[in-house]
């Protein structure tokens, strides 16, 4: 029989009694699925830190020898407590879920407490047992919605079973593959419905690769090894052609269609319908991903392929981010040192964990257009100051806007998009196309974000659209 493997978002477990309807009970037959939940929204920032702020948690914390840490982790069990104080009206399921959740966090903490001891003595470093640390924290935030929703399902009368990939009192690490694999093998879809935790701990590594990206990878690897018939991810939004806040949700369409070109320029920005490591899988294994609105159930939702081609050529979606930086680097003798210092500053952004979005160069000059905490981004150019004392560095907050879709004729384009930002006065730093088109970048002022992406919008998307259908319509009454 057909099956999927399906993604529910943060945003979207934090609303469950939607999930629930909309998604778990949705169809007459509710097996031949598998879900893979994330966290809570708002805890795995809780546990590590946020996404959007830095506002270090229970692992910065730990990282940094605060001993806030131990206070942050019983901020962070009252909140757990208090989801399923709301999760569950009867007392015996909701004494279950907290005594589960209450177990793992004791021995979290117990787990923390005896590492830091021993890192008190000098033949031990704590920096050694980071990256562990990080990730049985972040899979707190997975495990603990995974057993709520199982304990849910299981009180409705459904054969719900919890798959737990954390790695919990597991001797030895697996690889990816082989630990799926292991998981799955005496599991009937048809008669059993799995909730996979979005945390799969493993001989890779997921988090050195993918950081906070690793539910994406856990999704897309089960859909690949089960060879799933469609692989779909529930967000509390559709991948529309703005964002609605921005542009109004009159103004905006859905994108129905697109490709995996387009996913993986959306990931770069940040915007991420799927890692582009984690598409990979599904890309060879020719499964359709679908990108779905929790709380419209009817609606088809976004599909993405390899096969979409669109004809004629048009923008897609406009998308940028909001909150980035241009590091600019300049040194008058900067000819025949590119690939040095390039190497110089790519080390230092990997280091600093900022995501690079995308750089220009000429004879001297390099500039990175970067995404990252500003501490981070501080970090950087003292950095590139210090490595290189005779050069001009300097940062300016921006805001990068890109108008993607699967097949675009770039340069028509960069010019309407300067005649629209210029129209409404909006002040240009660069602009850019690439020889793979499928996105035409510009850079403004970080004031002037919405500004732009409404003028971009506009101009590229909807009086393109416009013309488009005049033509149609013309075409038809010469018919």
């Amino acid at each position: 029989m057909s099956h999927t493997v399906e993604k529910i978002g943060g945003t979207s477990m934090a609303a469950f009694d939607a999930v629930l309807d909309n998604i778990l009970l949705k169809p007459k037959n509710v097996y031949q699925r598998v879900f893979v939940v994330s966290a809570f929204a708002g805890i795995t920032d809780a546990l590590l830190e946020c996404k959007k702020t830095a506002k270090p948690g229970i692992y910065r914390l730990v990282e940094q020898q605060d001993e806030a840490w131990e206070t942050a982790l019983e901020a962070l069990r009252d909140r757990l407590l208090l989801i399923n104080d709301n999760g569950f009206a009867d007392p015996l399921l909701r004494k279950e879920a907290d005594d589960f959740i209450n177990e793992r966090l004791n021995d979290a903490k117990e787990c923390i407490q005896h590492i830091l001891t021993t890192c008190q003595y000098g033949q031990f470093s704590l920096e050694q047992y980071l990256p562990q640390i990080r990730e049985f924290i972040a899979a707190l935030g997975e495990v603990h919605s995974a057993f709520n929703t199982v304990l849910k399902l299981r009180s409705l009368g459904i054969n719900a079973v919890m798959i737990d990939l954390s790695g919990w009192n597991q001797d030895r690490a697996l690889p990816l593959d082989d630990k799926i694999q292991h998981a799955f093998k005496d599991i009937d879809l048809s008669n059993t419905l799995p909730i996979v935790t979005g945390y799969t701990q493993c001989e890779e590594g997921l988090m050195d690769t993918y950081d906070r990206g690793y539910s994406e990878m856990t999704f897309s690897r089960i859909a690949s090894l089960l060879k799933a018939d469609k692989a779909i991810i529930h967000k509390e939004f559709h991948l529309s052609s703005a964002d609605p806040r921005l542009v109004g949700a009159e103004r905006v369409r859905v994108m129905g269609r697109t490709n995996y070109d387009v996913a993986d320029q959306l990931a770069c920005l940040g915007m991420e319908a799927i890692h582009p490591n984690a598409a990979a899988g599904l890309r060879e294994q020719g499964i359709e991903l679908v990108v779905k609105n929790t709380f419209e159930p009817n609606h088809a939702g976004t599909s993405i392929t390899d096969q979409f081609d669109d004809h004629p050529p048009r923008v897609e979606i406009i998308a940028g981010q909001e909150n980035a930086y241009a590091l600019h680097f300049f040194d008058q003798t900067l000819v025949g040192q590119f690939e040095e210092v390039a190497a110089q500053i790519g080390a230092s952004i990997a280091h600093y964990d900022v995501h690079l979005i995308s750089k220009e160069m000429n004879a001297n000059s390099l500039t990175y257009f970067l995404s990252g905490s500003e501490q981070a981004i501080d970090c950087i150019l003292a950095s590139a100051q210090s490595d290189y004392p005779q050069a001009r560095v300097s940062i300016l907050p921006v805001a990068i806007i890109s108008a993607i879709g699967a097949c675009l004729e770039t340069s028509p384009l960069l010019a309407n998009g300067i005649a629209a930002l210029a129209n409404e006065n909006i002040e240009l730093i660069s602009a850019q196309s690439t020889l793979r088109t499928v996105s035409v970048q510009f850079i403004v002022k970080a004031e002037a974000y919405s500004r732009a992406v409404q003028a971009l919008h506009q101009a590229l998307i909807e009086e393109a659209e416009s013309v488009v259908s005049e033509g149609q319509s013309s075409t038809s009454k010469a018919a």
